[in-house]
């Protein structure tokens, strides 16, 4: 199975300094986006060293099963960033995001910590395949109140989990069946908590035709369109998407 990739960050109009770090290797069929948080370069610092262990893992260990290899990739990303943070006063509480993508034969994995979004849009449709882990979605799948109070809540950004907080975190494990012509975005919340999925949707339709050859410049413009559209709505956070595509 093909894969056309292409990924972009952009610091927004608010922050003074990009936390976000993206992984996009075409090569091995790995792609991350990590949201960084914490002091005035923790998450910066938090957010590379997630990737940066995400892509030696998968360097070094080619052979590994790739569900049990993400939680272990991540789960190293996890103990570099809270054993840096604790050695560092300037870095202590620093944290980061994690979702990635892994494509191995016909299915792709996806780990998730935070959230950071991995959607799949098949046709006419979009799936948000992660659970995002915030204080607001805990409260959403307790029936505490509705998606549209949900919006209103001033806390939420508030992550219930996220890499490099404690000593040991719980990674999301998904699969799925990969077929073909499958379109793929990984995002932080800069651009999902700025744009509707189902402007999302409307935005890789208009961008990419699957009934003719795809080229990635199509990709790296959707990627820019749907950054600009974060950006019209606020741009208040960093914004980083990965769009894959699976042919």
């Amino acid at each position: 199975m093909g894969i056309l990739c292409a990924g972009t960050t952009d610091i927004g109009l608010v922050r003074k300094q990009n936390q976000d770090s993206i992984l996009v290797e075409q090569d091995n069929k790995l792609f991350v986006v990590a949201d960084g948080m914490g002091g005035h370069k923790g998450g910066e610092v938090a957010s590379q060293i997630a990737v940066q262990e995400i892509s030696k893992f998968f360097r070094n260990e080619k052979n590994s099963e790739p569900q049990e290899g993400l939680i272990e990739a991540i789960s190293n990303a996890n103990s570099t960033i809270y054993t840096t943070s604790q050695a560092d006063e300037s870095l202590n509480g620093m944290g980061t995001t994690v979702v990635s993508l892994l494509f191995r034969g016909s299915q792709v994995f996806i780990g998730n910590v935070g959230d950071s979004r991995a959607y799949l849009i098949n046709k006419d449709n979009i799936y948000q395949l992660t659970n995002d882990h915030s204080l607001v979605n805990e409260k959403l799948k307790l029936g505490l109140y509705t998606r549209e109070q949900a919006e209103k809540d001033p806390n939420k950004n508030v992550l219930a989990r996220s890499c490099g907080i404690a000593s040991d975190v719980s990674v999301d494990i998904f699969n799925y069946q990969v077929k073909k012509n499958d379109f793929f975005i990984l995002c932080s919340d800069g651009l999902s908590g700025l744009i509707d999925d189902q402007l999302i949707l409307q935005n890789v339709k208009e961008h990419i035709s699957l009934d003719r050859p795809v080229e990635q410049i199509a990709l790296e413009a959707l990627n820019q369109k749907l950054i600009q559209l974060a950006k019209d709505n606020g741009g208040h956070d960093n914004i980083s998407v990965i769009s894959v595509l699976a042919y």
